[in-house]
């Protein structure tokens, strides 16, 4: 009964529930493999929020003691650094570190694109003007609104940029073999054919031994073995396709 409570809760998520938790985006990559971006919920983007801003507050402050002994030009340049830190600081480290924030990355979050692909400028320009009006009427009510209405938590600058904050989870270990032995493919490969080789061998290693096997099946027919010996033969075909001879 636990189980399909949780899997009812699970369903009602997909469905478009109220995000209060973090939920699953599901993105489907062009070569067929489905993701699932852990998307985050309004309390952990509020944290690194609070984060960030301790972080700008003590980047203004110390303009503020050290230019305020130039007298009028100091004033001038700290509403410059004023103006940089509430606006280009956002945006630059977004667009250049990975989709992060200190706050964000304080709290394992990133920005992604929709697709999951790393986020860009145009998207990150964008996202970070729409503040102005999550901001509204105060304390960010219209983005909060915004994150509790949408499934995946996002607030109106997301879903006119077309992004994401996920959580950042950490990389497989990657499945246990012996080591590889490229071996010559038993015949001769269509150019399709190579390209499926080649992309497993660049991807097998953020796979679960599970997924390997269920392609090792799918292409049976370019190895003539499946289970562990067709996942086997998939990785050498893969490192003798990629010159590691």
């Amino acid at each position: 009964m636990p189980a399909q409570e949780a899997a009812g809760h699970g369903a009602a998520a997909r469905r478009g529930a109220v995000p209060m938790l973090d939920t699953y985006r599901e993105v489907l990559t062009p070569e067929g493999v489905s993701l699932h971006l852990p998307a985050a919920g309004p309390v952990p983007r509020a944290l690194a929020w609070l984060v960030d801003l301790a972080v700008r507050a003590a980047i203004v402050l110390a303009l503020a003691m050290v230019l305020g002994v130039l007298g009028g030009l100091g004033e001038g340049l700290y509403l410059v650094g004023l103006f940089l830190v509430s606006w280009a600081y956002p945006i630059v480290l977004e667009a250049a570190w990975n989709g992060q924030t200190p706050g964000k990355r304080a709290l394992g979050l990133r920005v992604v694109a929709g697709d999951g692909a790393p986020v860009g400028w145009l998207p990150a320009v964008v996202r970070n003007l729409m503040r102005t009006v999550d901001m509204l009427p105060f304390g960010y009510a219209t983005g909060l609104v915004a994150c509790l209405c949408d499934r995946d938590g996002r607030r109106l600058g997301d879903l006119v940029a077309d992004t994401v904050v996920v959580h950042v989870l950490p990389r497989p270990a990657g499945v246990q073999l012996s080591p590889t032995v490229p071996r010559a493919p038993a015949r001769r490969l269509l150019p399709d054919e190579q390209a499926a080789l080649v992309a497993f061998g660049e991807r097998a290693s953020h796979l679960s031994a599970g997924r390997q096997a269920e392609l090792a099946a799918l292409l049976y027919p370019l190895t003539g073995s499946a289970g562990d010996e067709g996942v086997r033969r998939l990785h050498g075909i893969a490192a003798w396709l990629l010159g590691r001879r």
